[in-house]
């Protein structure tokens, strides 16, 4: 059966004119339409009146002359829902937008709170987060798990057998150390039960050793005698970095959440000539470097930070400012209104957005993507409340809305 499409009718002047003008020839005249014109053709009306966009005309003469008064009535009507129609197609297309782009990067997923988060970053190759498996995600070689929660780490056993399936080579799986045993449990129990092969190399990355653990390490290799590099103190205090690409390393850093957890940070390796031969010249830097001198500093750059969930402790921590000072972070905001205050975000090991507006002044990323909103809220709610940040943050700030409700869908 041939379906009618509004839109394209009401774009064609031509069309519209041929279907409406037998009907109402009125309406297309600058003239005033009399009955010595074309008569209109006979139709089953009722004889006491008849309903015109509204307007009630009780004769055939009353019909013809309420529309000379007003001969752009009908297209005008027309106009109106087109623009509306238009908007409608504009506002829906934006809810149904996939991924977005900040500062270079590409970003993908979603994120809705207690249901599903899988944040893909095919920029570095990476997935953060596994709580449903997309198409997407599958073919990212790294798996950062923030923490265990299911709608975190649930579709895990998906994703390495989906990527068997395709004859992709084992991934790498990061962990917090302590769900590493868990997981590779997990992992045999679904080997057991679906008789497939799960291949993975998983990697517990650990964020590094708390203050008092820190300080009782200082003091015991101090006293003993044993003097260490600064660089290589701040690298056990600081968290294990894994190299994901020949310029791209990653490392964790501790977020609070109500079960252990941590975030990641990526990080770009530039080589940056060292201040002791800014002075020298093309031939005795070549030099140099014949000779085995090392003429650079390498320059660990933060390029995304994603902390998963946690509350805002993470962000006065100062251990985490590279996170603060990354290109891109990718936070969450779980809670947005009044009802649902800080404190039971807090109680829940969540933010709110009104903690976001609180610490505005630590936040020096050029860009903020906000994730793990609650399911209670539309995108319109989320929408409302990130334009009432400061404009020195709402600027910067994008929200993953992909999988929720709104008035356009």
């Amino acid at each position: 059966m041939k379906t009618f499409n509004l839109s394209s009718f009401l774009r064609n002047p031509n069309l519209i004119s041929k279907t409406l003008y037998p009907v109402f020839p009125m309406a297309f005249s600058p003239t005033l339409y009399t009955p010595t014109s074309t008569p209109l053709p006979s139709l089953s009306l009722p004889h006491t009146s008849v309903s015109v966009l509204g307007s009630t005309a009780h004769s055939s003469t009353r019909l013809r002359s309420t529309s000379a008064k007003n001969p752009a009535g009908y297209l005008s009507v027309l106009h109106r829902a087109v623009v509306e129609e238009e908007e409608y197609r504009k506002a829906r297309a934006e809810v149904n937008r996939k991924g977005t782009e900040l500062e270079g990067l590409s970003v993908e997923g979603f994120s809705i709170g207690g249901l599903e988060t899988c944040i893909v970053l095919p920029t570095f190759n990476s997935v953060f987060d596994i709580g449903r498996c997309p198409s997407r995600a599958v073919n990212q070689d790294f798996l950062f798990i923030t923490h265990a929660h299911l709608d975190h780490i649930g579709s895990l056993p998906m994703y390495l057998a989906t990527r068997g399936l395709y004859n992709l080579k084992p991934p790498t799986v990061f962990v917090p150390p302590c769900i590493k045993e868990d997981v590779e449990r997990l992992l045999e129990i679904h080997c057991t039960m679906s008789n497939v092969e799960l291949n993975v190399d998983l990697v517990a990355l650990d964020v590094g050793m708390d203050d008092s653990y820190a300080n009782n390490f200082l003091l015991k290799y101090t006293n003993s005698g044993f003097f260490f590099l600064t660089v290589v103190l701040f690298t056990i205090i600081s968290g294990e970095t894994y190299e994901i690409r020949n310029d791209l390393v990653a490392r964790p850093f501790k977020t609070h959440h109500v079960i252990p957890s941590q975030g990641y940070i990526i990080y770009s390796l530039r080589k940056k000539l060292k201040k002791k031969y800014a002075h020298l010249n093309g031939t005795q830097i070549k030099k140099l470097k014949s000779q085995g001198v090392e003429i650079t500093d390498l320059i660990l750059a933060p390029e995304v930070a994603i902390t998963g969930d946690t509350t805002s402790d993470f962000i006065l921590d100062p251990k985490n400012s590279d996170a603060l000072r990354a290109k891109v972070l990718i936070t969450e905001a779980t809670f947005l209104d009044e009802e649902n205050d800080v404190e039971h975000a807090k109680e829940h090991g969540h933010m709110h957005i009104f903690e976001i507006m609180e610490h505005a002044q630590w936040f020096r990323n050029k860009a903020i993507l906000l994730t793990h909103f609650s399911s209670r809220y539309t995108v319109e709610d989320i929408r409302l409340a990130v334009s009432k940040l400061q404009s020195k943050l709402s600027c910067k700030v994008v929200p993953l809305t992909e999988g929720f409700r709104s008035a356009y869908t």
